[in-house]
């Protein structure tokens, strides 16, 4: 290490030397990586309104029947193993929204009732339709091992 004198002469102070390879500079910090999460509740409370807002539940539409009464119902213990049959009094006959005839009920009660052996056949049948329609659909779902029937009806006090 050399020796630096001082100007008046009188004493000497010793200065460390680097050479340049030695020099070591101090790293920076890496780049953030965190996301900011203040605003992530507003972020999915949005998101859940948008969802809320814009899903729609299929509903069956079915056709425009009048139920007949009755003073004593009972409601379906739920709606997942449901399948509805609409009869009107034009005598059409509408599967899940689908306008079938009655030699096809049975075909297609059957396939149901294959992918799901738990299937409950609802009917919504029409005060005024005839008894002929009726029967035949009743003949299709015996034919198709269908034997868990509903008959729908409106509450009559």
């Amino acid at each position: 290490m050399p020796d630096v004198e001082n100007p008046e002469g009188q004493e000497k102070k010793t200065v460390p030397y680097y050479p340049p390879e030695r020099v070591r500079f101090a790293q920076k910090g890496g780049a953030k990586t965190e996301i900011p999460t203040a605003s992530m509740p507003d972020i999915v409370f949005m998101l859940i309104l948008f969802f809320m807002v814009t899903t729609v539940f299929q509903q069956y539409k079915g056709l425009a029947v009048e139920l007949p009464s009755a003073h004593k119902i009972e409601k379906l213990p739920g709606k997942r193993n449901v399948t509805h049959i609409w009869i009107d009094r034009q005598d059409r006959i509408s599967i899940d929204d689908q306008l079938v005839a009655v030699r096809q009920v049975g075909k297609l009660m059957y396939t149901k009732r294959v992918e799901n052996p738990r299937i409950v056949v609802s009917l919504r049948i029409d005060r005024l339709a005839e008894m002929e329609v009726v029967s035949g659909v009743h003949q299709q779902l015996r034919e198709a091992d269908a034997l868990k029937v509903n008959y729908s009806t409106k509450y009559a006090p």
